[in-house]
């Protein structure tokens, strides 16, 4: 296989799961998926910021969430994630620190 057709394999990989994220499976916290896979939204966010940054393209946290969750997150927040219980938030911490470290 060649490198491009590598690539387009690898972006419309990226887009299903986008797309089973944000349109099939809205019910799925954030929070759960962090805490039993060690990545989440917010991650898959941020990675298409740093791919964005490390090409000289300048976008901002805020911006990378907005262009994956298709509006501010804010606006996502508010529709689809619910409040976590204390057991869960500890268990976030524990998965953020492993996974991400002292990104924010």
């Amino acid at each position: 296989m060649d490198d491009q057709t590598r690539i387009e394999l690898e972006a419309a990989a990226f887009r299903a799961l986008r797309h089973h994220l944000m349109e099939k499976r809205t019910d799925v916290q954030n929070i759960d998926m962090m805490n039993l896979t060690g990545f989440c939204r917010n991650c898959l966010s941020r990675w298409y910021q740093e791919a964005a940054n490390e090409r000289g393209i300048e976008m901002t946290k805020d911006e990378a969430r907005e262009i994956y969750y298709g509006m501010p997150f804010d606006d996502w927040k508010a529709q689809n994630q619910t409040e976590a219980s204390p057991d869960k938030q500890a268990a976030f911490k524990t998965a953020f620190a492993e996974n991400v470290g002292d990104k924010s």
